[in-house]
């Protein structure tokens, strides 16, 4: 399992994890969760917090999933972070994802470089 160096491993202050120390034997897939209009400020903080991140590392490149957390992806997954090979596996740490950019422009503007 790759581990992402130079990734936050939780955001500042709380106990929102971005990324785990061990792989399991059973992965954790990945899944779209819907985010509701009434989810909570800290949360979408959270997220647009994790977002930068990953486009500060990464771009819009390809990156493969690694030891980032699974339930901190599924918020995200499937709208600003996207499949990046034909045959994804949703139950890979080897599994390739990206950023997609327009996505996060609509969404999390304030994750984007200024």
């Amino acid at each position: 399992m790759l581990k992402h160096k130079g990734m936050p491993g939780r955001f500042p202050g709380t106990d929102h994890q971005f990324t785990i120390r061990h792989g399991a034997k059973k992965v954790t897939p990945l899944t779209a969760r819907p985010r509701h209009a009434d989810r909570k400020k800290a949360d979408l903080e959270v997220d647009a917090f994790f977002l930068a991140s990953l486009i500060d590392l990464y771009g819009e490149e390809p990156f493969e999933r690694g030891n980032l957390d699974a339930g901190r992806l599924s918020w995200v997954f499937g709208r600003e972070i996207v499949a990046a090979e034909r045959d994804f596996d949703p139950a890979s740490y080897e599994a390739l994802l990206r950023v997609d950019l327009t996505e996060v422009e609509k969404s999390f503007p304030e994750a984007l470089p200024r």
